[in-house]
């Protein structure tokens, strides 16, 4: 980055080669949106070019970065208010087509898409805790700095985010399994 500031470019490729996809990956994990996912992203490599020069020899690029698509996230909510996040049930549906042949695969797809709805669920803020921590793999002392909050408060937010998330994963997983439990069809006579 410190290339790019300086006027090289050419590097830029290089972080977008590098971090695009773990932007989309955060992106997606809290509004489980993928159009409006790689459209935040390509508007964080935009302002990650345009504002270049506001990148400092000291700072973290990662920290940086985040910092750049937290607000972009924000502008595009103020912005366009008509566009929410998907509830639960559309995050579900977008969901790839087709059949798989792997067991295991499946449930790992299915642990993954319950993993979703339940992040889905968690208020904005506890949720991109949890995204910033646990999926992008961020220091506790990078998410302080970019939440502006001391490092003990960011663990116990996170232990507590990660409290709620475990309770709404057991709550929906004994929903899934009431639900998965094949009753008796009883058929009628009809004369």
């Amino acid at each position: 980055m410190l290339a790019v500031r300086d006027g090289d470019v050419d590097q830029f490729g290089v972080l977008f080669d590098r971090y695009h996809q773990r932007l989309y990956e955060f992106f997606y994990r809290l509004a489980g949106n993928a159009a409006l996912s790689e459209d935040l992203v390509q508007d964080v490599f935009l302002r990650m070019l345009k504002y270049r020069h506001t990148f400092r020899r000291d700072s973290e690029f990662r920290g940086w970065m985040y910092h750049i698509a937290r607000t972009v996230r924000i502008d595009r909510f103020r912005t366009h208010r008509e566009e929410t996040p998907l509830t639960e049930g559309e995050a579900e549906n977008t969901r790839g087509a087709g059949t798989r042949a792997l067991d295991g695969y499946m449930e790992e797809m299915e642990r993954a898409e319950l993993l979703q709805r339940a992040l889905l669920r968690l208020p904005e803020d506890k949720r991109e805790l949890l995204v910033l921590a646990r999926f992008q793999e961020l220091k506790y002392e990078q998410i302080g700095s970019l939440l502006a909050i001391d490092v003990g408060a960011v663990k116990v937010r996170v232990h507590r985010a990660m409290s709620e998330l475990r309770e709404i994963v057991q709550k929906m997983s004994s929903e899934r399994t009431k639900w998965n439990v094949k009753k008796p069809v009883k058929l009628s006579r009809t004369s």
